[in-house]
């Protein structure tokens, strides 16, 4: 495995912990003033919501990548069809000195 593959996986990780945690601390805030439920109600409730906490931050980064993954190709496209008005205007501007120089010589 490369380093950058190595990189990505670490990096990953340590995004989905922090995600985990944010959703237990989310859950906690939200079941904290709910006097009235059990230990297993409130064990529960904090359990579906860092499950549905996930679920939306997994939902949200694969948005996330797809847009990235669709903006890196339009500006890929950009890119190539810059080169390509670059290119031609220098093959053009070459020309243009070549025929300019031989109208010199002649």
């Amino acid at each position: 495995m490369d380093t950058r593959a190595l990189i990505n996986d670490i990096e990953g990780h340590l995004l989905l912990a922090a995600a985990r945690e944010e959703g237990r601390r989310a859950a906690a805030d939200l079941s904290a003033p709910l006097l009235w439920l059990t230990d297993g109600q409130r064990a529960e409730l904090e359990r579906r919501f860092e499950a549905e906490y996930l679920a939306l931050a997994r939902a949200s980064w694969r948005r996330t990548a797809e847009r990235a993954g669709e903006l890196r190709n339009e500006y890929e496209e950009t890119y190539r069809c810059l080169r390509r008005r670059l290119l031609a205007g220098w093959l053009l501007a070459c020309a243009a000195a070549a025929g300019f120089v031989l109208l010199a010589l002649v």
